[in-house]
């Protein structure tokens, strides 16, 4: 398990290190560059599932230590998916954008009358400030997107460290008192969760209606 277990965190480590490259890879290579990330992605989620089977199979002094360290690698690696995706969604909501800024401006513009003329520099100025709202919402989209994920993802971590700490902890015997300690903070945890998730949902509400 060891050797597997420190092949798959040197494979997240390099899967850190080529996600820098995205922003600086030209965009005939950006999506081969994708691709090569995500299929290293997946192998990652397939190891991770045979070291879930091999941490179940350790000896009971060492099963929980074992679990936690493959929980780690998995919060790890569902942090790199979720970032792979919001490049994804930046980059197909730009290309979108630079599309249509090559279809405004290959548009003739013919007006039979000079009154009723349209001000070309009025209109690319108004479809400038059009898009960059449009990628502020996707930027903030994807960021709030990446939050709740994110927020999910430790929610789940959480509850099966709690669990694994309370076993740990029934394992050696710890006070009641203790245990009552670490229930209450799994609370407060869990309500400060729910909050942040409202709070980023109700800005979110209010920033698209007011584009809108």
């Amino acid at each position: 398990m060891e050797t597997l277990y420190h092949q798959t965190n040197k494979q997240i480590q390099e899967v850190q290190s080529h996600m820098g490259r995205l922003e600086t890879t030209d965009r005939q290579s950006v999506h081969l560059l994708e691709n090569e990330l995500q299929a290293r992605i997946d192998q990652i989620f397939n190891q991770l599932e045979r070291l879930e089977m091999l941490a179940s199979k350790e000896p009971p002094n060492r099963r929980q230590n074992a679990k936690l360290r493959v929980d780690q690698l998995k919060y790890d690696v569902q942090h790199l998916q979720t970032a792979l995706r919001n490049f994804q969604h930046r980059r197909y909501a730009r290309e979108a954008q630079e599309r249509e800024r090559e279809e405004l401006m290959s548009r003739s513009f013919t007006t039979n009358d000079a009154d009723t003329s349209i001000p070309i520099d009025e209109t690319l100025q108004f479809s400038s400030s059009l898009q960059n709202a449009h990628r502020g919402m996707d930027d903030l989209l994807g960021s709030g997107s990446s939050i709740l994920n994110g927020l999910r993802d430790q929610r789940s971590t959480l509850k099966g460290t709690h669990k694994k700490m309370l076993d740990v902890a029934n394992m050696l015997g710890l006070s009641n008192t203790v245990m009552r300690l670490i229930e209450k903070r799994a609370s407060q945890d869990k309500f400060i969760m729910m909050a942040g998730m409202l709070a980023t949902c109700f800005v979110m509400f209010l920033v698209v209606k007011y584009l809108s």
